[in-house]
């Protein structure tokens, strides 16, 4: 484990957890993941914030949650990018009062059988990632390309932010409901792995506790990637955009 600082203030029980999985033509992944979500935590619930997907998805998602009382579905009109679903799932899931929020693809790429440790991790913390990149961390099934990119743009992040976490774009992590409440929710408009950057910058701005977790990451076996040239254009120039600006912010120091 990687953290922010060497404290580790105990921060105490969880309550109850909500792992969010956003989705977008996402039925051939979808009941499995549930499945082996609901066997690796079964104290928690499932939220499926569903982008009105032409494949079903989203039938697929309230099939599930008829048979289950701890699976729960958000239908949204459209897509409209992930961190745009990941604030709506976070928003639902706070006014539900769930005191920890989980951020997870549908697509089988993160592992639920990884979970318990995230959570046992966020006990310590205010947020805890899923890290490819630190030692323990395992990639599986990429190319080559897709390794070196991910690598290049996560070195790129944490030197021009500054910023002590090896895997800024990871999109398999928790958060505490309070941390999420104390980094402004309402003021984020990131999209695709850029959402995950801004919300570690966020966190770590605001002298939070960010723990990295050793994964093994997947790639998917199933459908189709919705990485594309617009998502890596937008995090190369918002991360420029927040660096240059961060030289003359204040950070709070980690708690």
């Amino acid at each position: 484990m990687t953290e922010t600082d060497q404290s580790r203030s105990p921060r105490g029980p969880l309550g109850r957890v909500a792992v969010i999985i956003p989705t977008y033509n996402e039925r051939e992944n979808l009941e499995s993941i549930a499945a082996r979500v609901r066997s690796a935590v079964p104290e928690a619930d499932v939220l499926v914030v569903d982008d009105n997907s032409p494949d079903g998805t989203g039938e697929l998602a309230d099939k599930l949650a008829a048979g289950d009382q701890h699976i729960h579905v958000l239908h949204r009109p459209g897509k409209a990018g992930l961190g745009a679903a990941y604030i709506a799932g976070f928003g639902w899931a706070l006014g539900e009062g769930y005191s920890a929020m989980v951020e997870m693809d549908a697509d089988g790429s993160h592992q639920p059988e990884d979970l318990p440790r995230l959570l046992r991790a966020l006990e310590g913390a205010d947020a805890v990632i899923g890290s490819r990149w630190v030692r323990g961390g395992t990639v599986r099934n990429w190319p080559k390309s897709r390794e070196i990119l991910s690598r290049g743009a996560n070195t790129y992040a944490r030197l021009m932010l500054r910023v002590p976490v090896h895997d800024a774009t990871a999109g398999f992590r928790a958060y505490r409901a309070e941390t999420l409440r104390a980094i402004g929710l309402d003021t984020v408009v990131s999209q695709g792995y850029c959402f995950q950057i801004d919300l570690t910058l966020r966190a770590v701005d605001a002298g939070l506790t960010v723990t990295e977790v050793p994964i093994t990451f997947i790639d998917r076996t199933r459908g189709a990637s919705k990485m594309s040239r617009a998502i890596v254009v937008e995090a190369f120039v918002r991360v420029t955009e927040w660096g240059i600006a961060g030289w003359f912010r204040p950070r709070r120091p980690a708690r």
